[in-house]
């Protein structure tokens, strides 16, 4: 965009996604789209067993295969120097994290997890090698149920003698809970089950490693959501210097998480590029991910409140035993914990406890998933309100209003200090968008006349924490990293602006919204790369705009202050007397003294006339760390028509009206609550990663992971109200998790009010039409 061409508003409208027609025309260029000249293929030996011993691996038949180059069992690749996989949060100081081998040495743990590796000439030999790698296994009983990992009955790692990885507590006033409930007069505790999510992004994983002809530098292509996390934890892992490697996230086809990680696949390539002098890659299949890539949620969920003669909830005690799988990825074990502050969901609570065991099974590892942590609370507490409100015999809205937070900034019992909210207003309007009192008339009538088809309205308010920040928090927290986000903006003498963000994007319409940013006052085009960006810390958990965003706006009014000044240099004036407008620094009372900002940039590069002691060019470079989490919230309202003959359930109508703060672009919050309300009634109706009682997984393929349509979902009704956050300058929240956090309770509040006359009081995720038809039998 160049900065002679000037918008003054720009930020709220509703604009195309600038990066849609490469995808679309196919010039994005993925992983598996990239051609490197005398690349070797590498393919991996997966463990067919949960838990077997690894008695013996014979490589040479695999050896002797066609266009095969080289082939490593565990002790070979462990050679080569490569540590185990790095976890970068340890959340207790005794936590139990068993070395997590990128090939797996003396024990597989999990089906799935690499126990050799080729190299070949082509991807189709390296395949077919696989398949000549003899290993002779020993199984073992596997671990996966989560109660029976907890009893330590078959221990999966002996040498930390126990399957808990960890006990973590948030109990600031427990006497406090004692006491709430003695005193209750309307006390429930429920029972719910996180089924297990497969990620199932767009585009699987894959990566490619270029080590340069001399100097021992490497390019490492990933399709990752945190390139330079993944640089120094490479640099870490692998033992090169970090200068030495150079990441570069190209088109990435989803994430939701699932790619904010350092995979094995990563370590193996480098290491063995690096080793070998020539470029390595690997391109993961769709049966593969399914046991190669972490999986999301995973638990087992106590929940009990108390409350008054009067509906107001006084106390909420949670406990939960959270699935880690087999070993410890990035951040897996801090997942379940930041869920840990909002099991109180938009209610201003009294008391609080909070309890999570997390536990290790023979399945493949668990980690961040769209939400991470959050939808699994605000399941439980609005599940848990609608068991009150149906105990108390009083509306679940009604019972939402006598207990949602009213006053800001709030200091939650959990230590969370809310910054803005309105959540009442939100609650209205979804009802009304979704035509509430028609709804209930119409479900009044189905009842009374009886017959087959029963319909159900289902409420879900809730509140989130994102902008993962600040940095002293995830310091408190033990998080191996900061929350703070860095970027540039300079104008370069050619009349172009550039933005260099740390940010990664993998479909949130970065290019598009940073440019809309920067628009207001300069206009931007940006480009994503780490060598271009050598500080951030990428992208998750709805981070991006609250803190890169800020980070951009923040360096934009650093250029505006070093343009205004030059200004006043070259147009003899005080800088105090100089308007700035539509990229143009006008003298206030004399408007034709002006200059644009164009013209200033190019100035600045010639350094002909500059103050004394200023730096040439216009450029500035800022960082920006908050002073607290942001806090979105909203009310979600789902309709559906359940048929008791068949257990079938169907979505025939859905309501969000969500509020994060500011929307640069509409458009584009619109598209991420879309894409995130499907997400969130996949995990109520369809989705479920199954394993056997061998720790074999039963839906590793896509006719048996029910992964939905845009066929299987209403045309959806969205809305919202705008709270500024007062923690940052734009006032922004986050968006990219409020609709995987809100829809999956309200569907399932749906069913049950559905079925409530019926006797049933909840159905286990997925709600699939057996589990309807037997929970009614």
């Amino acid at each position: 965009m160049s900065a002679t061409v000037q918008e003054t508003t720009v930020i709220g409208t509703r604009r195309l996604r600038r990066e849609d027609p490469a995808l679309l025309s196919g010039e994005a260029r993925f992983i598996d789209d990239m051609d490197v000249p005398g690349a070797l293929w590498m393919a991996a030996v997966r463990s067919p067993h949960a838990h077997a011993r690894i008695n013996s691996v014979d490589l040479g038949p695999a050896l002797a295969s066609p266009g095969v180059v080289a082939a490593y069992s565990g002790e070979d690749f462990a050679a080569l120097g490569a540590g185990p996989l790095p976890c970068a949060w340890p959340v207790t100081p005794d936590m139990k994290n068993p070395p997590h081998l990128s090939v797996a040495t003396g024990v597989a743990c999990h089906v799935g997890q690499i126990v050799a590796v080729v190299l070949a000439e082509s991807r189709y030999a390296a395949a077919d090698a696989v398949e000549e790698v003899v290993v002779e296994y020993e199984p073992l009983d596997a671990v996966v149920d989560l109660e029976d990992a907890a009893a330590d009955n078959t221990v999966i790692h002996p040498d930390i003698g126990t399957n808990v990885s960890y006990v973590w507590e948030l109990m600031p006033d427990e006497e406090a809970v004692d006491a709430a409930f003695a005193a209750a007069a309307h006390t429930v505790s429920e029972r719910y089950v996180q089924q297990r999510l497969i990620p199932a992004a767009m585009e699987p994983r894959g990566v490619v490693v270029v080590p340069a002809p001399h100097a021992g530098d490497v390019t490492v292509y990933s399709s990752t959501q945190i390139p330079h996390v993944l640089k120094v934890m490479l640099a870490l892992t692998v033992g090169l210097p970090e200068h030495k490697i150079r990441v570069v996230a190209p088109a990435v086809g989803g994430g939701f998480g699932s790619k904010l990680n350092v995979y094995a696949e990563e370590v193996i390539c480098l290491a063995l590029a690096s080793a070998r002098g020539v470029p390595v890659r690997w391109t993961e299949g769709r049966s593969e991910a399914a046991v190669a890539t972490i999986q999301g949620r995973g638990q087992i969920q106590d929940i009990s409140l108390a409350a008054d003669a009067d509906g107001k909830v006084t106390a909420v005690r949670v406990s939960l035993i959270a699935d880690m799988g087999a070993y410890l990825q990035l951040v897996t074990p801090g997942v379940p914990l930041l869920g840990g502050f909002l099991y109180h969901g938009c209610y201003d609570i009294g008391a609080y406890s909070f309890r999570c065991t997390s536990v290790f099974t023979n399945k493949t590892p668990t980690d961040a998933y769209r939400g991470a942590g959050r939808p699994e609370a605000t399941y439980a507490i609005e599940r848990a309100m609608d068991a009150l409100a149906a105990q108390m015999g009083v509306a679940p809205d009604e019972i939402r209003r006598r207990n949602f937070i009213e006053s800001f900034p709030y200091d939650s019992t959990a230590g969370l200090s809310f910054d803005s909210g309105d959540y009442t207003p939100a609650l209205g309007k979804a009802m009304d968008l979704v035509g509430y009192d028609d709804l209930r008339a119409e479900q009044a009538r189905r009842r009374a006349a009886g017959g087959s088809k029963h319909l159900g309205v289902g409420f879900s308010s809730y509140v989130e924490m994102c902008g993962l920040a600040p940095s002293r928090v995830l310091a408190a927290l033990n998080y191996g990293a900061g929350g703070w986000e860095s970027a540039t903006v300079r104008i370069l003498p050619t009349a172009k602006v550039q933005v260099v963000t740390g940010t990664s994007p993998h479909g949130q319409a970065h290019e598009t919204c940073w440019s809309m940013i920067v628009a207001e006052k300069l206009g931007v085009d940006p480009h994503s790369d780490t060598a271009l960006a050598p500080l951030g810390m990428d992208t998750y958990g709805s981070r991006s705009l609250a803190v890169g965003g800020t980070a951009i706006a923040m360096a934009a009014d650093k250029v505006i202050a070093k343009a205004r000044t030059i200004a006043a240099h070259q147009l003899e004036a005080s800088e105090e007397d100089l308007d700035f407008a539509a990229g143009t620094f006008t003298v206030r009372g004399t408007p034709s003294a002006n200059v644009h900002i164009a013209a200033i940039a190019f100035g600045a590069f010639t350094a002909h006339n500059l103050p004394d002691g200023l730096e040439p060019n216009l450029e500035a470079q800022a960082t920006y760390d908050p002073a607290n989490f942001v806090f979105p919230f909203g009310t979600h309202v789902a309709v559906v028509e359940v048929d008791a003959e068949t257990g079938h359930v169907e979505l025939v109508k859905y309501a969000a009206v969500d509020d994060c703060g500011v929307q640069i672009n509409p458009l584009v919050v619109e598209g991420q609550v879309h894409g995130g309300i499907v997400q969130g009634v996949a995990q109520a109706l369809w989705e479920d990663a199954v394993y056997d009682d061998a720790g074999q997984l039963r839906t590793a393929t896509l006719g048996d992971y029910l992964v939905p349509a845009a066929s299987d979902v209403p045309g959806l009704l969205t809305d919202s109200t705008v709270t500024p956050s007062p923690t940052n300058p734009l006032g922004v929240k986050g968006v990219g998790e409020a609709g995987t956090i809100a829809s999956t309770p309200a569907v399932i509040n749906a069913i049950v009010d559905a079925l409530a006359p019926l006797g049933v009081r909840d159905i286990e995720m997925p709600a699939t039409p057996e589990r309807v038809w037997s929970a009614l039998a």
